[in-house]
């Protein structure tokens, strides 16, 4: 019994480890395209956010290493950057390229840092309603990154992630389907659940509780698996209604909070979490502390769709479709963890190390991620 319950609890870590890398927000890029019928062929302007701690990593950019980039020297690196972004941007109509060129370059703040902002025009020789759009940034570097793109044709906006595996997609400009952007935005809420390692591990951290209870100040398993479901169920519930507000709220610019506080809050929630669990507080009514902190980490989801700039008709669709992601990544994680965490509850391996020494773990890392996005500094490689 006691090797299976290490064998549990080996996948178990195994699967919640997996997303270690990226506790801030993933890598994105936002790309803005507006198609235009000209005289001869098609006429095309582009805007191109990428993240400026992105480009730092790739070609360097702070050239006195003291942990700042400013605008002299993004500006002296501004024809570097455009020498390495524009190739892996691949434009094409009925299977002509179409020829680019840079007509400015500018800084702008989103929700998680600043970054390079690339006007460009395109020239296609030949015009189509069909768009080919290949893109291949940061790919080679890191396979998680995406490329969040907006394209407008005639007052009508389509919208398309691009990652490793759909690196060129292709547009019908004429034929605007919703659906396309309903299921590219569920599909990244999904992945982001599963890259938002903080958000995992607040959620890991009200749950781990609820294969036990409390007797006479000390945890013992719980008797049925109803028992636990039905705790889980008022968790994950509170959780969900509350990022759902927030990330609504934020998404549609009725109310926002300052990135540094959003994410510095949410690490201060991981700890109040995992020290509840060693000092409970909150015993049977966890669902309070998930709701209470799920408003914050509302927020911090609301990152993607906010600075990918939709109407708000295009907007609406996304929205829904990356709430229903998130949701579906988060109840795969439920129904991963909640079984394993049921069939070893009985062991000490659960009650004394992944309940008690792994509570102290969570608050020395989320600890430490606090004091990075409070005062901006970079302690961990994650």
């Amino acid at each position: 019994m006691k090797r299976t319950a290490y064998i549990y609890l080996f996948l178990w870590v195994s699967i919640l480890m997996a997303p270690l890398a990226h506790a801030h927000k993933p890598s994105d890029s936002y790309l803005a395209l507006q198609i235009q019928e000209a005289k001869k062929g098609t006429h095309i302007t582009g805007q191109w956010d990428i993240a400026l701690r992105d480009l730092e990593y790739t070609i360097g950019l702070d050239e006195d290493q003291d942990g700042s980039i400013t605008w002299g020297e993004l500006h002296f690196h501004q024809t570097e950057v455009a020498a390495y972004a524009l190739p892996r941007l691949n434009v094409r109509m009925r299977d002509a390229p179409c020829v680019r060129r840079v007509i400015d370059h500018l800084v702008d703040n989103h929700t998680d840092g600043a970054y390079t902002v690339l006007r460009f025009e395109m020239d296609c020789p030949k015009a189509s309603k069909t768009l080919e759009v290949g893109y291949s940034l940061f790919f080679d570097l890191d396979p998680t990154h995406r490329g969040l793109m907006r394209l407008t044709y005639q007052g009508q906006t389509q919208t398309a992630i691009f990652s490793p595996d759909q690196a060129t997609q292709r547009f019908e400009l004429d034929v605007i389907s919703p659906w396309r952007s309903f299921f590219d935005f569920g599909w990244e809420g999904v992945w982001h659940i599963f890259l938002g390692f903080d958000h995992v591990l607040f959620l890991i951290s009200l749950l781990l509780p609820s294969v036990l209870t409390r007797e006479s100040h000390r945890w013992q398993a719980v008797l049925s698996f109803r028992v636990a479901f039905w705790d889980v169920v008022q968790i994950v519930s509170a959780f969900t209604l509350a990022h759902s507000i927030t990330l609504s709220v934020a998404t549609l610019d009725i109310f926002q909070l300052p990135s540094r506080f959003v994410e510095s809050a949410i690490a201060a929630s991981i700890i109040l979490a995992a020290l509840n669990n060693l000092y409970p507080v909150f015993e049977g009514r966890r669902w309070i502390v998930a709701f209470t902190f799920g408003l914050i980490h509302g927020f911090g989801f609301a990152g993607v769709l906010m600075d990918l700039g939709l109407p708000p008709n295009a907007l609406a669709l996304a929205l829904v479709g990356f709430n229903l992601g998130v949701e579906a990544g988060q109840l795969a994680i439920v129904c991963i963890f909640l079984p394993l965490a049921f069939s070893v509850r009985s062991t000490i391996i659960y009650q004394r190390h992944a309940l008690g020494s792994g509570s102290y773990v969570v608050i020395v890392l989320a600890s430490i991620w606090m004091v990075e996005r409070m005062f901006n500094l970079k302690l961990l490689p994650f």
